[in-house]
């Protein structure tokens, strides 16, 4: 694709890799067909096609009105596009690109802005988050079933090992999940514990920066970054290996802080390095597959117990993890029923089932749907968003897989 770059951004690293990124789309249109939103519409203009060529009518400098801030808001930032395209366009970096311009060139109406500045306030504050939380927990009983659906009920946090292990890694807790699923990350620590890592939480990391990045605040975004990096480096320094997140959503964007700092002359290589040290929980648990294997001596009992997974998009689109999930389930014992269209979101997207509530629940649908079809008798995903979301509408129990591991090495005990 053919480009003729505007002045105010030719020249700029923003600029150069939006211009690298445009001229690998070869306009085959192959993305559509993996595109949610363009099977649901059926507009060209919200498939990642029609979107690419927005964004290079704005980056060279043609009129920008709201109906591209539509198309863009619409975009899941799924990348299904991404593992569709056969010129590896990196669709999710110039989407990126293009929301951050078009964030100077449109401004959101009163409703929209204060909506986008009250979820990025309260999500990134789990001081603030969890007693809202907890109010909306205590209300759950009253509320209409539709509304209490959407509310967790509230957890009761289970053991977190002591042991301190020759080896140790980084736990992200995140902003949101300690406070709606706390047994995840412990899980996480309990499994990894066994595997002879010490799974250590750094209390001055918190949110990873998607939230606010997402939300038309990227300085924010890479403000959360740059305190997550100080609060790692230290520990790094000594020996830590890794740093962990137990949500695909999390992880994914921590891949990206080489990025989104690489302009800042004081992190740009920490944040490289840091992004190199990411690692999602299920390859630490595939990288330790023969001592897991080990510590799995003996089959569970009876017949195999079916289970549906649902691959978040960041993790299989984002982080390209595929099937790994998926071999470690039957490893331990587990049997998988087929998901059809496994590719497509479910439609949480972060912070999209609230701002877009009605696709995300046409998504949904059918994510459920398909999940539900092989009658397992549980639902496993890799991230909490996504967790939340098929909570929400599931006849099923919905669960973290890494629970279900944690669960059946206690069986061998």
């Amino acid at each position: 694709m053919q480009t003729q770059l505007a002045d105010f951004i030719r020249g700029t690293r923003a600029g150069n890799e939006a211009e690298s990124i445009l001229r690998a789309c070869v306009h085959c249109g192959f993305c559509n067909a993996t595109c949610p939103t363009y099977q649901l519409l059926g507009d060209e203009l919200d498939g990642p096609r029609g979107r690419i060529y927005l964004i290079k009518q704005m980056l060279e400098g043609e009129p920008v009105t709201g109906s591209t801030q539509l198309h863009l808001d619409r975009c899941l930032t799924c990348r299904a596009c991404e593992t569709t395209c056969p010129s590896g366009v990196r669709y999710g970096r110039l989407v990126d690109i293009g929301r951050e311009v078009l964030g100077e060139k449109v401004q959101r109406g009163f409703f929209d802005r204060v909506q986008r500045a009250t979820l990025r306030f309260i999500l990134t504050r789990p001081l603030l988050f969890d007693p809202l939380l907890k109010l909306g927990q205590l209300a759950r009983p009253v509320l209409p079933r539709t509304l209490a659906r959407k509310v967790p009920a509230r957890a009761k946090p289970t053991s977190w090992p002591r042991t301190l292990r020759d080896r140790t890694m980084l736990l992200l807790e995140g902003c949101v999940q300690p406070s709606l699923a706390p047994n995840i990350d412990a899980a996480a620590a309990r499994v990894l514990d066994r595997l002879g890592i010490t799974l250590l939480r750094v209390p001055q990391a918190r949110c990873c920066g998607a939230i606010a990045h997402h939300l038309d605040d990227e300085p924010g975004g890479r403000n959360f970054a740059r305190r997550n990096i100080d609060a790692w480096t230290p520990y790094i320094g000594r020996g830590a290996e890794a740093v962990v997140s137990t949500a695909s959503g999390c992880g994914a964007h921590i891949r990206e802080y080489g990025h989104l700092l690489a302009d800042d002359p004081v992190y740009a290589e920490s944040a490289t390095r840091i992004a190199a040290l990411s690692r999602d929980i299920s390859e630490v648990v595939l990288a330790e597959r023969e001592n897991l294997a080990a510590l799995l001596h003996a089959a569970p009992p009876g017949h195999p117990e079916t289970v549906a997974f649902h691959s978040p998009c960041t993790l299989q689109h984002g982080l390209k993890i595929r099937g790994v999930v998926e071999d470690l389930l039957i490893a331990c014992g587990f049997s998988l029923s087929h998901v059809s269209d496994g590719h497509l979101c479910c439609g949480s997207a972060g912070t999209y089932s609230l701002l877009q509530p009605e696709l995300s629940q046409r998504l949904l649908a059918n994510k459920i749907a398909a999940l539900e079809a092989g009658r397992p008798r549980q639902i496993v995903t890799a991230n909490i968003g996504c967790l939340l979301q098929l909570r929400s509408a599931a006849s099923r129990p919905v669960r973290h897989w890494i629970e279900l591991l944690d669960e059946r090495l206690n069986e061998q005990t």
